[in-house]
């Protein structure tokens, strides 16, 4: 077990932070799964540089892939261009490269692990891995189920002030003046896109005032002239159409790549399906350009936007760390790159978004949905990793996301947790705006201080830990609110550095469990978070490492309860999982007990849900 936090109190000013709450960022993601079919590519990392890597190479029989290739959807080695005097390493990884090698003679597997202990056994490599293809699903459009026939909740006013009077954030500050707003029926005229009018996530579009506001809260920060300006945020997807009416004043060529093809072109591709528009449509959502008479009005419409295409070919381990890793030097200045992913569209399926890697990551924000009448979405999963949550699709009577579409068109439809991601990113880019200085640790602070529980009080799943934040797997912290997260962005103090408590537990645990029955394992974190080096007292991410060998991975169920009495699922039962795989050292992470201590007796319970055993 390994436990995230820091030594002292961490605190915000909670001036105008206390009356209103959520908020965050977000982007775009993808699912999760790996195919067993082994490609002939390796990514080998060698000391020496280039010259070094190239001689090796030849000498094992391996070729190096140059700076340019073609790539159709099926494959993207028969049409390779080789060049040694071009050779380039991997994109961000100093000393790593990319080795080629003829196919294996129809045996394929077996001859690839061969070569992969082969050059891992040589002295001149620190190391070798052969690349597999992997399954990515992207989250946007999701059928319309008949299965939710949910009617709107009844719902309280979620802040306990005017919320068309607002005081300065900071007194003196000129760019933080008082102001009123104007009555909400006039929101409608700001702006003169075509679907601005439709954008009810954006602005308050109720006819009666006593009904609650469920906007994100956007409005007053326009009119303060926070627009994103000067912030850049690349989507990574299956493309952006830079020249679209509404993407192309705000595209950002130097943060776009296309991975597939290794050019700076992420031009989409087009086919007649339209399958490739997800990453435009996400990119709209984010920085849609203002005032234009197109589609309609970004979260952040000054921001700057760029496309890192890697979703429209074959994806692996290589592909995804260059798009993850991609332009390192254009970012923020070692305050730490801001990744937002979507939790997930399984629902309807029992997925859990605690087996997304991404979103289990502590340097990741998931975010999850919300519809137009509050409710959790049939598609949505949930997991004690999510964060926060955004507004998307629900029932078919809710509406959906505005954005942009291929071909210079404009969509009213975009669905799915994909469509919350990019509304989180673009709230995040307006305090990035406000506050440069923020890292990626203060981001995540700050959407825990900020987000607010009350907007989506009545689904089931809420409670409070013991340092007073309410969670819910479903929805993280709460709702998001641009305005409280740029104004309390606007003068915080940066957290202390964070520590690490790592826990360990005895291998060979009672070997076997049968159905019906619960194998409790216990971690006791009291010397190991008290030393100095070591020490913990506020808490903010938990990860339990986890190998299981089984018979049907999706039998299981999993909690995790504190020493405070907070107890979360870290995994539920994957009716559609039958996987004999197992769970090889993956970690599920939860923030559920944010702000607690965490010294004392952790319990993790395991459960067999459908009869069938398996070994720990």
């Amino acid at each position: 077990m390994l436990l995230i936090g820091v030594a002292g109190d961490v605190g915000v000013n909670f001036r105008f932070v206390w009356f209103i709450g959520c908020w965050i960022l977000s982007m775009n993601k993808f699912g999760t799964g790996i195919d067993d079919r082994r490609r002939e590519e390796w990514v080998v990392r060698i000391e020496g540089g280039s010259p070094v890597a190239s001689l090796l190479a030849l000498q094992s029989g391996y070729k190096h892939l140059g700076p340019k290739f073609e790539s159709d959807s099926y494959s993207i080695r028969k049409k390779m261009w080789y060049d040694d005097t071009l050779f380039k390493p991997v994109l961000g990884f100093k000393d790593t490269y990319i080795w080629l090698k003829d196919d294996n003679g129809g045996q394929e597997k077996r001859g690839g692990i061969r070569s992969t202990k082969a050059l891992n056994s040589s002295s001149k490599i620190i190391w070798a891995d052969q690349q597999k293809t992997i399954k990515r699903h992207k989250r946007d459009y999701v059928p319309l189920s008949s299965l939710d026939s949910e009617k709107p909740l009844i719902r309280e006013k979620r802040l306990e002030v005017d919320q068309y009077r607002l005081n300065s954030v900071k007194d003196g500050d000129e760019d933080w003046q008082e102001f009123r707003m104007e009555n909400p029926e006039d929101s409608r005229l700001m702006f003169n896109d075509e679907l601005w009018d439709q954008e009810w996530y954006l602005r308050d579009t109720r006819s009666n005032k006593a009904l609650p506001k469920l906007d994100l809260n956007v409005l007053p920060l326009y009119r303060l002239g926070i627009t994103g300006r000067g912030v850049r945020i690349a989507v990574l997807d299956d493309g952006l159409e830079y020249t679209h009416d509404d993407l192309r004043n705000n595209y950002d060529p130097d943060i776009s790549y296309d991975v597939n093809e290794g050019d700076d072109d992420p031009f989409p591709r087009y086919e007649l399906s339209g399958m490739n528009g997800h990453g435009t449509r996400c990119g709209g959502e984010i920085a849609m350009e203002a005032n234009n008479r197109k589609c309609g009005v970004g979260v952040a419409f000054e921001s700057s936007i760029g496309g890192i295409k890697l979703l429209d070919g074959l994806v692996n381990d290589r592909v995804e760390g260059e798009a993850l890793g991609y332009k390192p030097e254009l970012g923020r200045d070692g305050k730490g790159s801001i990744y937002v992913w979507a939790s997930g569209n399984g629902g309807l399926k029992s997925d859990d978004c605690g087996c997304d890697g991404y979103v289990g990551s502590v340097y990741t924000i998931a975010v999850g949905s919300a519809s137009q009448t509050g409710r959790f979405p049939w598609y949505g999963e949930s997991c004690p990793a999510t964060m926060a949550t955004t507004y998307s699709s629900g029932a078919y009577h809710d509406q959906m996301i505005v954005t942009t579409d291929l071909k210079n068109t404009c969509t009213i439809g975009h669905t799915g947790t994909s469509a919350s991601a990019p509304l989180a990113a673009g709230i995040l880019a307006l305090a990035l705006q406000v506050n440069k200085n923020l890292t990626w640790r203060d981001v995540q602070h700050l959407i825990v201080w900020s987000s607010e529980y009350s907007p989506l009080r009545e689904n089931p799943g809420w409670f409070r830990n013991s340092a007073g934040f309410w969670f819910n797997s479903r929805f993280g912290f709460g709702l998001m609110n641009a305005y409280s997260l740029v104004s309390a962005s606007y003068n915080w103090t940066t957290v202390p550095g964070k520590t690490i408590c790592k826990v360990n537990v005895a291998k060979g645990i009672d070997k076997k469990l049968a159905y019906g029955n619960t194998r409790r394992i216990r971690f006791e974190a009291e010397d190991e978070c008290r030393a100095a080096e070591n020490e913990i007292t506020f808490l903010e991410h938990v990860e339990i490492e986890v190998s299981l060998e089984y018979s049907v991975r999706g039998s299981l169920q999993i909690h995790l309860t504190a020493p405070s009495g907070t107890k979360v699922e870290i995994l539920k039962p994957r009716k559609l999982d039958d996987s004999t795989a197992g769970f090889e050292k993956w970690k599920f992470m939860s923030v559920a007990s944010w702000g607690e201590d965490p010294r004392g007796s952790w319990i993790l319970d395991i459960f067999d849900e459908k009869k069938l055993s398996f070994v720990i």
